[in-house]
C-alpha cells in the first residue's frame, strides 16, 4: 500500500507532497511522492492530507475508561482511595475487557498506536485479550499492590509477584511481539519493600521486560514515603532498584536536584502527564531540566477520571504550553520537541525497537489526519499544527504492524463493533452510578 499526502517522516523530516510505501509490517520507502510512485507503481495508492507516525501513550490506564468523570475536582490520594481504586475492585472480567476495549478504541480513534499501559490487580488478562485482539502495539503490566490497598485490591506479596509471573510467561511476545510485558508496581505508597525488590527481580529474570509504576507525582504521595522509609520518592526506587533504562516513571513532577540527578545518571525515563497533573492540583513537572540533562521523556494522557480524554494531540498542546508558562519562557518545548516526546521519546520508554518514525525498515505504524479543517487552515507548518491545532478526531486511519485497525473509509473501528463497545460500557457505568 502507498500512503500519499503531506509526510511528517519523524521530527525533522517533512515531505509536503510524500509517500509512504508498506509491505507486510514495515514501511520499505518514504520520500517524495514522484521519486516513491515511480519506484513502486504496483502498489495500490491512499489518498490522505497529513501522514504522521503513529503516537504513542508513554502512561495511560485503559482500563480505568468506565470511570471517566467519577472522581473531578479531587486531589490524588483522595482520588485514589475514594473513587477510582473502588471502582477497579468492582470491576469482572468482562467488565474490566470492556473498560480495556473502552480505552483502546479511544486511542486508535485518535492516533495513538502504541501505549505504556498500567492496568489493574484483577483482569489483567482481559486487557491482554482486548489489546491482541483490536490491534494495538502494548506494554501492558497487571498491577501490584500489597500496601494501602482498599478491599478488593489488597494482595499478598507473593501471590502479586506470582501472578505477575503466570502472566508475563503468557503474554510477553504475544501477537507477534506487538504485546510485551511491563512489571507493574503501582506506587511506592502500596508496595512493601519486598514487592518493589521483587518487581526489579522479574524485571532481570526476562528479556525486554520493562518496569512501569508512578513517582513522585503529589506532595502528599511523597511525605507517606519519607515517613515510611526515610528516603525520598525517587531515591527510595534507585535503592530498591527501580531505576534503570529499563524503568518507566510516570510524572515525576517534585523532585529534587538529587533525585534529577539519579534520573540522568541511571537513564530512568520519565513520562510527562500534563493534563492529568493539571486536573489533580499536583504540579508542573521540571520538564525543560529533565529534557536538558538528557534524560528521555515521553508523554502520556493518565487515566480518563483524571484527565476526561485520551486525546494525544490534546496532550501535545498542553505539554508545550504549561510549560512555556511555568518558564516564563516561549522558547522553551516547541513543537518539534513535544511531537518527538509523543513519538520517539514514547517509544525509547516502551522499549520497542523501530517504532515512532517513518523509516525504510521500521515497523509500519502509521496515521493520517485530515486537514481539510477551518482550524488548520492556513496550514504552515505541520509540525505546529500536530501540536497545537489538531484533535484526535481529526484521524481518519490508523495501521499497526502494517494492519489497519482504525479506517473512516471503511467503518472505523476494523477488528470490532465500537457502538457495541459504548453501549457495553455505559451498562457499566450504570452499575457504577447505582
Amino acid at each position: 500500500m502507498l500512503l500519499a499526502g503531506t509526510v511528517v517522516a519523524d521530527p525533522e523530516t517533512v515531505y509536503e507532497e510524500g509517500a509512504v510505501v508498506v509491505d507486510d509490517d514495515e514501511v520499505v520507502a518514504v520520500g517524495p511522492r514522484s521519486e516513491v510512485e515511480d519506484a513502486y507503481a504496483d502498489h495500490p495508492v491512499r489518498e490522505f492530507d497529513l501522514v504522521s507516525p503513529g503516537l504513542i501513550g508513554g502512561h495511560i490506564h485503559s482500563v480505568q475508561s468506565v470511570g471517566r468523570g467519577i472522581a473531578d475536582d479531587t486531589a490524588l490520594l483522595e482520588w485514589l482511595s475514594e473513587h477510582v481504586l473502588p471502582m477497579e475492585a468492582s470491576l469482572g472480567r468482562e467488565e474490566m475487557r470492556t473498560a480495556a476495549e473502552l480505552g483502546y478504541l479511544e486511542l486508535l480513534e485518535s492516533g495513538t498506536t502504541t501505549a505504556i499501559d498500567h492496568l489493574s490487580v484483577h483482569h489483567a488478562e482481559s486487557a491482554f485479550e482486548a489489546a491482541i485482539d483490536l490491534g494495538v502495539r502494548g506494554r501492558l503490566g497487571k498491577v501490584m499492590m500489597d500496601k494501602r490497598a482498599p478491599d478488593g485490591l489488597q494482595e499478598e506479596t507473593d501471590e502479586a509477584l506470582s501472578s505477575t509471573r503466570r502472566l508475563l510467561e503468557t503474554y510477553h511476545g504475544a501477537a507477534d511481539d506487538r504485546i510485551r510485558y511491563a512489571v507493574t508496581p503501582r506506587f511506592a505508597v502500596s508496595c512493601t519493600e519486598a514487592c518493589l525488590r521483587g518487581a526489579r527481580d522479574i524485571a532481570d529474570h526476562y528479556d525486554d521486560v520493562r518496569i512501569h509504576t508512578h513517582a513522585s507525582e503529589n506532595a502528599d504521595e511523597i511525605e507517606t514515603v519519607e515517613s515510611d522509609t526515610g528516603m525520598r520518592n525517587i531515591a527510595w526506587l534507585d535503592e530498591v532498584g527501580l531505576t534503570g533504562e529499563d524503568v518507566v516513571l510516570a510524572h515525576c513532577v517534585h523532585t529534587t536536584a538529587r533525585e534529577r540527578d539519579i534520573l540522568e545518571q541511571t537513564g530512568t525515563h520519565v513520562t510527562y502527564c500534563p493534563s492529568s497533573n493539571m486536573k489533580l492540583a499536583s504540579g508542573i513537572a521540571p520538564i525543560v531540566d529533565y529534557l536538558d540533562r538528557g534524560i528521555n521523556v515521553a508523554l502520556g494522557n493518565d487515566g480518563p477520571p483524571c484527565n476526561n480524554t485520551l486525546d494525544p494531540f490534546t496532550e501535545m498542546r498542553q505539554a508545550s504550553l504549561l510549560q512555556k508558562v511555568d518558564r516564563l519562557d516561549p522558547e522553551v518545548t516547541p513543537a518539534q520537541v513535544v511531537f518527538e516526546m509523543a513519538t520517539l521519546g514514547g517509544a525509547r520508554a516502551a522499549g520497542f525497537e523501530n517504532v515512532g518514525a517513518l523509516r525504510p525498515g521500521w515497523k509500519a505504524d502509521v496515521i493520517a489526519l485530515d486537514t481539510d479543517l477551518t482550524r488548520a487552515t492556513p496550514l504552515f507548518d505541520p509540525f505546529s499544527h500536530l501540536v497545537f491545532s489538531a484533535h484526535g478526531d481529526d484521524v481518519t486511519f490508523a495501521m499497526v504492524d502494517g494492519d489497519v485497525v482504525y479506517d473512516d473509509d471503511f467503518g472505523g473501528l476494523q477488528a470490532g463493533d465500537a457502538g457495541d463497545i459504548r453501549r457495553r460500557a455505559r451498562a457499566i457505568a450504570d452499575g457504577l452510578r447505582d
